[in-house]
């Protein structure tokens, strides 16, 4: 016990880490994989953020569900909404996401976090062209559906 007469010692700070931070076991796997294109050596223009607050940034968009333009990036040190969303399109051109989720996918694997039992697949997505010909085949439900 000590002089306030606590029998633990006071937490100072966030006792909970933040779930789209991401740890330095998991950055030691992911880091060369999104590692950034060397700057140009005559001009080389502004530095840009870090690969790993950029992910946090993405991280924190995925996990909260808040649009890119509205994320309190001073408030939490990361990059702006737009800077995040800018390297996720520039990771997906270069075909990095793919790979940095399949060693996300590795890792949680062995760690015995995934459900393999659970699996859905989905493929009902096709595209809809203007002034192409409908299909032959009607909804069952189209004539059942109410109207309110």
């Amino acid at each position: 016990m000590d002089i306030s007469g606590r029998t633990c010692p006071r937490r100072v700070g966030r006792s909970v880490a933040l779930k789209w931070r991401v740890s330095d076991e998991l950055w030691e796997r992911l880091g060369p994989l999104l590692a950034d294109p060397p700057r140009r050596f005559r001009h080389p223009g502004r530095a840009r953020y870090s690969p790993r607050a950029c992910l946090e940034g993405i991280l924190f968009v995925l996990y909260t569900d808040t649009p890119w333009l509205e994320v309190p990036y001073r408030e939490l040190g990361l990059p702006s909404g737009e800077t995040c969303r800018r390297r996720l399109e520039e990771w997906t051109r270069r075909g990095l996401l793919p790979a940095a989720l399949a060693v996300l996918q590795e890792q949680l694997d062995e760690a015995g976090r995934l459900d393999w039992s659970r699996v859905l697949v989905d493929a009902s997505l096709v595209e809809a062209k203007k002034g192409a010909a409908r299909s032959r085949a009607r909804s069952r439900a189209s004539g059942e559906a109410a109207f309110t």
